[in-house]
């Protein structure tokens, strides 16, 4: 007895397996996880460092270097990247990709150890060194909370309430606001006020913690009771600073208010800045526990913010930027359509030539094969995203062939008035093995890609195991609920005529008289199959290539880069004047603009780029796709117009792995000079181009730098120091933190500077009073200066590996970047490299070889296998 036999003698058992595909393909259906995309694991973490006052160069070699050195010897580093500005070493620790995400804690372990090991060899002055490895949370519900007339604080305030309220919501894993301004207390005083006076930022520090320190007043027994001590005095807003009495110079006591300005305010330069449709704003990410389905977490979230309502204040609204659940569900519920579409092609063409209870019959076991899937899916972790879900949707063509040749076999020998049972026991022991290899086959033709340990692998691995879980079900089904829904529905054929014959109709006799001429003339058969194989692999080359598409969501972004060291409030002015523009184009629904920053990442594809004063990204949703290229045509026409020193650049959302610019190409050396030249060579060739834009290096411009020439001669007799003359300076036009003021939860720095006038008046810089320990009088920073000098600096140092690295990068205009890359590429490794110098290619080239090459290690196993 074989299978099939055994399916349809046992009915009982072969109808309880058809009850559970179907009854666990509803249930998994409703319970399955929903994703947007595969959950994939970031292998990054991030290396910050503070060393406020040094120099780039100071900052690579005293902090950044040691840094790398560390790091550089764990086992499990890929490559390591890094970012040397001003005071601030940003270092990217990538992991080799066969590490996946349960492996990953113990890595990060294991980086801190050698981070924290660093941390002796760091300079005077740099900060602890701070790691992050959750850079790769996604936010997938990501929010703008604005409302007009209230303050930063009260934004914050309630954004802390939906935080607390939000995370008890069962499946949410974390929360993270961005957007809120540092709020501070100044103290602003005159040069002329401090030196009548006498007195110096340090002066006023000791007075403001005298009076605002916690200190132990300790406890006294009263009879049976022991009662602590606690006396008034405390700071209990920003105005009582201002009755705090000091002393001047000749021990006279004045109130501080009668010679400075006390007010609490925002910090004047922050880092970043939110905006949603032109509203300052606060934005809001919650991630979501892996495994969850987004959807049901999404519609509990939303249910949550609607109990919330009435204690949200008037006025202010929390705005959808991102919305992975609907995103999912909107995917899902076009999968089902895809999948009846598909269950009714199949239908109507096997009922064309097939009949109505042969093609009823494969399209009811097809619905099975579905829905199997879909349980095992479930079973197996495997959630539902626009992986599985294109899986699922490639594999409904190949699902139908096992059971239509099994079907077939048995349509023609049930027609033909053979024994049921008989017939389905032959026809299933002739056809299920070599089914069975045809199956693997396919199978097999998608395990380069789920045996792939590079990133591409696994974050499109679902696909393979998609494809092998269906096929082997469609085989399962084929041999076992096929032959029995055979046996009851189809029926021998009563006619006599000639139409009982199976292969006798007009289909099948051309097909007949076709085959039978391909037989007889057999080398003009071979010829032309031989003929269309070769033009196969030749029209293949003209295919379009691209390495992951572009997203079917209706947004894109747009970034821009002002003259590096552009002032953050200059950056936030621009961005503002093209966001207000951007809302008199048609199809515009909204945009959030993130200034000196990036977003909260949103989607796994996301990258937000390095803090910068200068850049700034207006994250665009319009009302369909067909809008995007007139809305950025428009934009791009404005902003060249009324901002031509600015570098804008226009992205898709993408789908998958990649980066920014598609076309990348990096040289590595010792000299930043140069390298600066070796870049401009490249871009000066990917300028010649007609079909490119956005060309630029990573490096971008070199910023102007005050350097005061410090006079040791001079100052070593008043006893002043680098150090005295730094601090001055930097209080006289950043000002000072004197102090902290006590706010509950919060605590506020007290910043000690000058009025607007005399700190934005860069010529008053050698009139600055500096106080000599030694005479204890001031003397004016010209006194113990030489001169000023303006010298340009780097503004940023890239490295790869240790290496010093500079990329000169570009995007065609339109079309693919494959032809514009084949164009460039000759041209620029033509450029001579100085000895100690070489180039290297990035962009879509680099992450589609990287990942063909880890696709190749597999292919050879799938070859063997098929044959």
């Amino acid at each position: 007895m074989n299978i099939a036999e055994y399916s349809v003698t046992k009915r009982v058992t072969t109808w309880l397996i058809v009850i559970l595909l179907m009854a666990g393909g509803v249930s998994a259906l409703q319970n399955i996880s929903r994703l947007e995309d595969p959950e994939f694991t970031i292998k990054d973490a991030k290396v910050y460092t503070y060393y406020p006052g040094a120099t780039p160069t100071e900052v690579e070699k005293e902090v950044t270097y040691h840094l790398e050195n560390a790091i550089q010897q764990m086992a499990q580093l890929d490559r390591v990247e890094s970012i040397s500005s001003e005071g601030f070493s940003e270092i990217t620790v990538k992991i080799k990709k066969k590490y996946r995400k349960e492996t990953l804690p113990q890595v990060w372990d294991e980086l801190r150890r050698k981070v924290n090991d660093a941390q002796s060899q760091l300079p005077p002055g740099a900060s602890r060194s701070i790691v992050v490895d959750d850079f790769g949370d996604v936010y997938g519900l990501f929010y703008a909370l604005t409302g007009d007339g209230y303050s930063y604080r009260e934004l914050k305030d309630f954004a802390d309430l939906l935080k607390e309220q939000l995370l008890l919501v069962p499946g949410v894993a974390k929360i993270d606001i961005a957007g809120a301004q540092n709020e501070v207390v100044y103290l602003e005083i005159s040069r002329e006020n401090m030196a009548r006076l006498g007195i110096t930022p340090i002066e006023l520090r000791q007075s403001l913690q005298s009076q605002n320190l916690i200190t132990n007043s300790g406890n006294v027994r009263v009879g049976a009771e022991y009662i602590r001590i606690n006396p008034t005095g405390y700071f209990e807003s920003a105005q009582e600073i201002g009755e705090l009495l000091i002393s001047g110079g000749d021990q006279s006591l004045v109130r501080l208010k009668d010679v400075a300005t006390v007010h609490r305010s925002y910090d004047e330069v922050p880092a970043s800045y939110n905006y949603f449709n032109g509203r300052s704003a606060l934005t809001f990410g919650i991630s979501m526990l892996s495994g969850e389905n987004v959807v049901a977490v999404g519609e509990r979230i939303d249910q949550r913010l609607e109990e919330l309502l009435s204690v949200t204040p008037a006025g202010m609204e929390l705005h959808d930027i991102y919305n992975q659940p609907k995103i999912v569900e909107t995917s899902v519920n076009g999968f089902v359509i895809n999948v009846i579409a598909a269950l009714v092609i199949v239908i109507v063409v096997l009922l064309f030539f097939m009949g109505l209870r042969t093609g009823l019959i494969i399209g009811a076991v097809l619905l099975l094969t579905v829905s199997g899937t879909i349980w095992f899916m479930n079973t197996y972790g495997i959630a539902l995203q626009r992986i599985s879900l294109g899986a699922l949707i490639i594999a409904l063509g190949m699902l139908v062939d096992n059971a239509i040749v099994v079907a077939e076999g048995m349509l023609v020998r049930i027609k033909a008035g053979e024994e049921g049972i008989k017939v389905a026991r032959e026809v299933v022991a002739k056809t299920m093995w070599p089914l069975l290899g045809g199956t693997i086959v396919g199978i097999v033709a998608f395990a380069a890609i789920g045996l792939s340990d590079d990133s591409t692998g696994e974050f499109a691995n679902s696909l393979f195991w998609v494809i092998l879980i269906s096929l082997l079900l469609s085989w399962f089904t084929a041999v076992t609920i096929t032959p029995l829904f055979c046996i009851m529905f189809l029926k021998p054929d009563k006619s006599t005529d000639t139409q009982s014959d199976p292969y006798g109709g007009f289909i099948f006799q051309r097909y007949k008289q076709f085959l039978r001429a391909s037989i007889d003339h057999r080398t003009k058969t071979l010829v032309v199959v031989i003929g269309l194989f070769i033009a196969s692999i030749v029209g293949f080359g003209y295919v379009k290539q691209s390495f992951f598409p572009d997203s079917n969501t209706p947004m894109f972004y747009f970034d821009m880069w002002n003259v590096e060291g552009t002032d953050i409030r200059k950056t936030r002015d621009d961005l503002l004047k093209i966001d207000k523009y951007l809302h008199t184009l048609d199809g515009v629904v909204s945009s959030t603009t993130v200034v000196g920053r990036g977003a909260l990442r949103y989607t796994l594809v996301y990258s937000p780029p390095s803090p910068s004063s200068s850049f700034g990204q207006i994250i665009i949703s319009t009302e369909t796709l067909e809008d995007i290229p007139r809305v950025q045509k428009k934009l791009d026409e404005y902003v060249a117009k009324n901002f031509p020193d600015s570098e804008p650049k226009f992205k898709p959302l993408r789908i998958g792995p990649g980066r920014d610019a598609k076309i990348e190409v990096r040289f590595l050396g010792p000299d930043a000079a140069v390298l600066r030249q070796l870049s401009e060579q490249a871009q000066a060739i990917m300028f010649d181009d007609p079909n490119t834009r956005e060309i630029r290096d990573d490096w971008r411009q070199p910023v102007k730098v005050i350097r005061p020439v410090f006079n040791e001669q001079a100052a070593r007799p008043l006893g002043i120091t680098r150090d005295h003359l730094s601090t001055s300076l930097a209080t006289a036009f950043e000002g000072e933190q004197i102090g902290l003021y006590r706010d509950g939860i919060r605590l506020l720095p007290i910043i000690v500077w000058p009025p607007a006038a005399e700190r934005e008046d860069v010529n008053s810089i050698k009139d600055i009073p500096i106080r000599s320990p030694i005479t204890e009088i001031s003397v004016p920073v010209g006194q113990i200066v030489s001169g000023f000098e303006t010298v340009w600096e780097d503004a940023k140092i890239y490295k790869r590996d240790r290496q010093r690295t500079i990329t000169a990068s570009c995007n065609p205009i339109e079309g693919l970047a494959t032809p514009v890359f084949e164009r460039l590429r000759p041209q620029i490794e033509a450029i001579p490299l100085p000895p100690g110098y070489k180039l290297e290619w990035g962009g879509e080239y680099e992450d589609a070889r990287d990942a063909n090459a880890a696709i190749a290690k597999s292919l050879p196993m799938g070859f063997l296998t098929m044959i």
